[in-house]
């Protein structure tokens, strides 16, 4: 997934850590309680000793910080407050993230405690999560899941990878409604399921069979090939008649979705090799020169054939670029059973529904980077929702 403004990271800082949304309702909870609360988010304005931060969802929350609080700076990807430095409330400015510690009395809000991440080290640090998922991420569908091992086994096109987990290992999941990762959730081994899309990011073995991942993120997604039945640009939505189902489905595309379209070179020669009984994706050589034909940047690192990699240099497209007929291969949410939200959407396929339907969108979901790695969540705090 993207890396986007909106997405920033989430504290995981010790025992502070604490959900968004979570923080939010404490913190506009303030009329029936005096019990601390807390509100991670960015700051969107102060004005002396007030400050008005916006959290990741709700409504922005104002308070005053009292002359008695304490301030701290830390880094992202803190685990603890250790490392971080006392600073006065004129060293934190517009963007950058805090967490309050909130005491709200007789009306009034006030925090006793803020602790801060300057902007620019949280858009350097987001930088470097993003180049590091694409450096060590691996991606594919769950084959298998031994939590008393603590292991995941993926289908990656054609190989098979084992993921394996470590007591820090932070494991999220998709929520059923949306695809950005900032929504993901602590989770555990024990929800993944067989069938699931799963990104993990971490060490690789020395021929690539097996990942140590740092963090993992996995969810269930809708597979769905079919002809488009109709656009509509002003609403954001194609409606696509399901070829399992036979029934009309509602994709809504959002700006997360990816909308690509294979070139006709590229789809008849995916289409060979499925009809060769390929399972995963062509050859590294026909790869590698479809690469070129669109567009791939000379010297790119290319490994093993990575369908993924190949998909994401091809030419991006619109709703308005659809038409009725139009064969399509769609990974989206679960959504109901008439709607769901795109992921991906992969037009010019009609090559490979002709040679083969199924073996098609196994490919295509096995295959495409959900982003796993996206700007939302940071992964880097220590062990929750991890499992051995």
């Amino acid at each position: 997934m993207r890396f986007g403004n909106k997405h920033l990271f989430l504290f995981l800082i010790g025992a502070l850590a604490i959900a968004p949304a979570q923080a939010t309702l404490a913190a506009q909870n303030t009329a029936s309680a005096s019990a601390p609360a807390r509100v991670v988010g960015s700051v969107t304005a102060i004005n002396g000793n007030t400050v008005t931060v916006k959290p990741d969802t709700g409504a922005p929350v104002t308070f005053t910080v009292s002359d008695t609080a304490k301030i701290l700076e830390t880094q992202p990807g803190a685990k603890t407050l250790a490392g971080a430095t006392p600073v006065q409330l004129s060293g934190i400015t517009v963007g950058d993230r805090v967490l309050a510690a909130l005491h709200s009395e007789n009306g009034s809000v006030t925090a006793t405690t803020l602790i801060a991440m300057k902007r620019a080290a949280v858009t350097q640090h987001q930088a470097a999560e993003a180049a590091d998922w694409q450096r060590r991420g691996v991606g594919g569908l769950v084959k298998s899941v031994d939590s008393a091992a603590g292991t995941v086994t993926i289908a990656s096109g054609a190989h098979t990878i084992t993921v394996r987990t470590t007591p820090n290992t932070v494991v999220r999941r998709y929520s059923p409604d949306s695809i950005e990762f900032a929504d993901a959730q602590p989770s555990s081994l024990a929800q993944i399921q067989p069938g699931d899309q799963l990104r993990a990011r971490g060490e690789h073995s020395a021929d690539g069979s097996e990942v140590t991942a740092v963090a993992i993120v996995a969810g269930s997604f809708r597979n769905i090939a079919g002809t488009v039945e109709s656009t509509d640009p002003a609403a954001n939505t194609v409606t696509v008649k399901d070829l399992e189902t036979k029934k009309p489905v509602v994709i809504h595309v959002t700006a997360e979705s990816r909308m690509h379209k294979l070139p006709e070179e590229m789809a008849s020669s995916l289409a060979r090799q499925l009809k060769r009984g390929g399972k995963g994706a062509p050859e590294e050589a026909t790869v590698s020169a479809n690469h070129e034909r669109a567009g791939e940047h000379a010297g790119t690192p290319h490994r093993g054939g990575d369908l993924s990699q190949m998909l994401q240099h091809t030419p991006q497209v619109q709703i308005a670029d659809l038409h009725k007929g139009d064969a399509v291969m769609i990974v989206a949410t679960e959504g109901t059973p008439d709607s769901a939200t795109a992921v991906t959407l992969l037009a010019g396929v009609e090559p490979l529904l002709t040679a083969s339907p199924s073996a098609s969108k196994s490919m295509f979901s096995a295959s495409w980077d959900l982003g796993g790695g996206g700007g939302g969540g940071d992964d880097s705090g220590g062990g929750e929702g991890s499992q051995q």
